[in-house]
């Protein structure tokens, strides 16, 4: 098919490469605006956006595209754009901008969405980190024509992937992404005979969007809710606890003990050793096995330690 594709982050190349290999032609890509990035914060092209110019794709990158918004020159320029193309249809991945209704009605077939969740749990914006948060056991990715709802579309394809106990946003979103390419591709070859099915309304859960706020770890949390978040936010934001003025990143860890010493105060360090940092939780025992200061490498617990000598009987997130 002739398509236009919507998407900024890694997550939207993948897809974006799997449809180029299957040699769908894609017309335009819509990506969001370049944003600073890195230690000098320059400007820097999406992931999406990189990979258009490698394949010589005309990139449009609207700072809003609502027509009576704070930007309608832009939105102006990529309805022209989309108009030209005369595509068949719009495929959108983690595009990061609000469709307005002139979007979804413009190609024939309209706006399919790759959205990596089982809707209708998970509709919003972090569907991946909300899951492994949660506990959930599977997730998988949904293909689902858009409407003018927040992941409200009727779905075409759903497939589930089950999570892995250890496993962390980092690596759970690339193989979702990998599993996204590969139902856009199916789907787009079975568009003629797939049903929409609309989502059920049971069930529904929001993905809110990550904040950096969220990343300070709560000692009196069990410590498999703790491990859950230390593994939701790897890569973004970090879960993180403090040690007097010193900010220290927690990235991986294991649960020791489902109960702790009745005496032991929560954040309390039991023990520090090559093996991990063992801290007493609201309920049971965590063994933090890879930690970081900032500004520093993310370390294994024996390397970490040699350069920051944490005792038994200080407690994170104090300044004991």
């Amino acid at each position: 098919m002739k398509l236009i594709f919507a998407g900024t982050p890694e997550f939207a190349r993948v897809a974006l490469e799997a449809l180029l290999a299957a040699g769908h032609e894609v017309a335009l890509v819509l990506s969001q605006p370049d944003r600073p990035a890195g230690r000098g914060m320059k400007l820097q092209a999406s992931p999406v956006k990189q990979c258009a110019l490698q394949h010589g794709i005309a990139v449009a990158q609207p700072r809003s595209l609502r027509l009576d918004g704070k930007f309608p020159e832009d939105a102006q320029a990529a309805q022209a754009a989309i108009a030209a193309v005369q595509a068949e249809a719009m495929v959108v991945a983690a595009y990061g901008l609000i469709l307005p209704q002139w979007v979804l009605d413009a190609p024939r077939r309209g706006c399919l969405n790759i959205h990596a969740s089982l809707l209708p749990r998970w509709r919003g914006a972090a569907p991946i980190h909300r899951a492994i948060e949660a506990g959930d056991a599977e997730t998988g990715v949904t293909i689902m024509q858009m409407d003018a709802g927040l992941d409200t579309g009727a779905m075409l394809l759903r497939e589930a992937l089950p999570i892995g106990a250890q496993e962390s946003t980092a690596r759970l979103h690339d193989r979702l992404a990998a599993q996204g390419g590969r139902l856009i591709v199916a789907a787009l070859t079975q568009a003629d005979q797939l049903q929409p099915q609309p989502q059920p309304a049971e069930g529904v859960t929001y993905a809110h969007k990550i904040e950096k706020a969220e990343s300070s770890v709560d000692w009196t949390q069990d410590a498999a809710q703790i491990a859950r978040r230390i593994r939701a936010f790897d890569p973004f934001p970090g879960a993180s606890t403090t040690l007097g003025a010193e900010v220290i990143k927690l990235w991986c860890c294991e649960i020791d003990s489902v109960s702790r010493l009745p005496d032991a105060a929560c954040g309390q360090i039991l023990s520090a050793n090559a093996d991990g940092v063992v801290v007493a939780c609201g309920s049971g025992l965590l063994r933090l096995t890879q930690l970081q200061r900032a500004g520093g490498k993310r370390l294994a617990a024996g390397e970490f330690l040699r350069g920051f000598a944490l005792q038994p009987g200080q407690v994170l997130g104090t300044g004991a």
